[in-house]
């Protein structure tokens, strides 16, 4: 599933090494993981969840 999604990562992103870092996928929901383990767990949210999510930060 998160394989074939395009993946857009943080700008807050240091890209140095220990650094925190997510990606999200955008589709017909919103899809999080962890830049450094891609194919970990993913959180999922739905459109409405994810608006909210975003509109409260």
């Amino acid at each position: 599933m998160s394989a074939e999604r395009t993946w857009h990562k943080s700008s807050y992103s240091s890209g140095g090494s220990g650094s925190s870092c997510v990606e999200v996928s955008l589709a017909q929901d919103a899809l999080v993981r962890d830049t450094k383990n891609a194919s970990g767990a993913v959180l999922a949210f739905s459109t409405s969840a994810w608006r909210a999510l975003v509109n409260s930060l």
